[in-house]
């Protein structure tokens, strides 16, 4: 499985971005999809996930509200909608994915990691 993600950039506070995850290779049908981001001198964190049967979704509290994970069947391809940016939301962000239930937060749960993509919220 390789996954691309892409869409990060320069944005001012409370504005918008969106993040995309091309999946592809043996993509089998029970599996979960999540973003996890980096903020520089911290330790990588959950931010959302979504089971691709079904389409639960999942966020970590800081996000919640704001951000908006979904999904593409035809496109194999997770977006992350970010609304609302705040400067502590700059970060690598990346995403990863986990075979079999349950959809976790858990970083370690997770199989399969793309290379990251910057996103900078200046105020």
């Amino acid at each position: 499985v390789q996954l691309q993600a892409s869409g990060g950039g320069l944005v001012q506070a409370g504005g918008s971005l969106r993040l995309s995850c091309l999946a592809s290779g043996r993509i089998m049908g029970n599996y979960n999809v999540g973003w996890f981001r980096q903020a520089p001198g911290k330790e990588r964190e959950f931010v959302a996930a979504i089971r691709w049967s079904g389409g639960s979704t999942y966020y970590s509290d800081s996000v919640k509200g704001r951000f908006t994970i979904s999904r593409d069947n035809a496109k194999t391809t997770v977006y992350l909608q970010m609304n609302s940016l705040k400067p502590e939301d700059t970060a690598v962000y990346y995403c990863a994915v986990k075979y079999g239930p349950p959809t976790t937060t858990l970083l370690a749960d997770y199989n399969y990691w793309g290379r990251g993509t910057l996103v900078t919220v200046s105020s």
